[in-house]
């Protein structure tokens, strides 16, 4: 115990006398990183800490009710949210240099909300939960009736909150839209995934998708949450991922702020499905989802003469979303398909389009003329 004690605080120490050497430079990104290990490193040395005393004189499973896997769990989750709230709150710059290139949310006149930064630390501590709930079963299976001790019980803890700390506060600092897409692309897997598999009723995917947010499934919690977390989400990329998109001219500004609203309307669409569960709000439910597939296929239709500078390999990309999404309506009209395999089908690639237009459109700001042609651009809309 005593060695693993030095060990830690040779660890914090090599960190900070780096953090020492870089402050000062005008290295950003290795302050960022040398930082990330100082978290890292207190959180591994606080999991050690706390996991001891309480596993101490234990025989610990690895998956299930109080095991060891349950505490990494919701560990890892009150982690997560620490080492975003110090990444993004305390840690990172209020204003950027007017040189560097942009973030995507150091955009003048705007910033993140509140409700937005509560939003994706969230998801970030979803993520974490159900990811380390997911390597205990898999740990469980491989390892069968095998017992976990204190002292490397602590160590697995120690080291699963170090991990945490470090991946999320990275994440924090260097928040684009892409990261923030990426982000959005793992909750949504890991809370359906969840919701499917604490589901009460074995056949849901026998009515829709929506099955699993009805009042009388066991999921309808996780599953409702999931949606209106990743609404939120969606809002917050539509408004920064074209914020700095080339528009020198009203016209360009027009067609910009139409898809920024058809985006934002589409997040709004999602939660709202996520707020009305098909079994109590049944019209409502099924407006606002029929909503969010028409809202998707005007701003696609629509992109090469909102957005005319986007590359028209893309423009055809969307459309063949499109039709892909058409043709998977015929089959359910026909009964080929059941509606669960369709709004599968079709989130995948709705979101997946999103995904693929953040870069573009990260791709169209990176070759304008300049980062300051863009900031420019961004003061317009702010004054708007």
């Amino acid at each position: 115990m005593w060695a693993e004690g030095n060990t830690m605080r040779a660890f914090a120490d090599r960190a900070m006398r780096v953090l020492r050497q870089l402050r000062g430079a005008d290295t950003p990104d290795a302050v960022f990183e040398a930082t990330a290990l100082l978290v890292g490193a207190a959180f591994l040395v606080i999991g050690f800490g706390i996991g001891l005393p309480v596993f101490w004189g234990r025989e610990l499973a690895i998956s299930g009710s109080g095991s060891l896997g349950v505490f990494v769990a919701f560990g890892g989750a009150v982690t997560a949210v620490l080492a975003f709230v110090l990444g993004r709150l305390v840690v990172r710059p209020e204003k950027p240099s007017p040189d560097a290139v942009r973030d995507g949310f150091s955009v003048p006149g705007d910033r993140l909300r509140w409700y937005d930064l509560i939003a994706i630390a969230f998801a970030h501590a979803a993520i974490a939960y159900l990811g380390w709930i997911g390597i205990a079963e898999l740990l469980e299976r491989s390892f069968t009736d095998a017992p976990v001790f204190a002292f490397p019980g602590a160590v697995l803890v120690a080291v699963a909150f170090a991990l945490t700390g470090y991946v999320v506060f990275l994440s924090a600092v260097a928040l684009t839209p892409m990261v923030l897409s990426l982000v959005l692309a793992v909750f949504l897997v890991v809370g359906a995934f969840a919701s499917m598999l604490a589901s009460s009723d074995p056949h849901w995917w026998r009515d829709n998708l929506s099955a699993l947010g009805m009042s009388t499934n066991g999921s309808s919690i996780a599953f409702n949450v999931t949606l209106v977390i990743a609404g939120i989400m969606v809002t917050t990329i539509a408004r920064y991922a074209t914020a700095g998109l080339p528009a020198t001219d009203p016209l360009d500004r027009r067609g910009r702020f139409i898809v920024r609203g058809g985006l934002i309307l589409m997040g709004i669409f999602l939660a709202c499905v996520g707020i009305f569960p098909v079994d109590e709000f049944f019209v409502v439910h099924n407006t606002v989802a029929t909503g969010m597939a028409v809202v998707f296929a005007v701003v696609v239709i629509g992109l090469p003469w909102l957005l005319p500078t986007i590359p028209r390999v893309f423009v055809a990309f969307g459309w063949a979303y499109v039709l892909v999404i058409i043709l998977l309506a015929a089959f359910f009209a026909v009964g080929y398909y059941n509606l669960t395999a369709v709004e599968l089908i079709a989130a995948v690639l709705i979101f997946s389009w999103i995904i693929v237009f953040l870069r573009t459109a990260g791709s169209v700001v990176t070759g304008s003329p300049s980062a300051s042609a863009v900031a420019a651009t961004a003061d317009a809309d702010a004054t708007q």
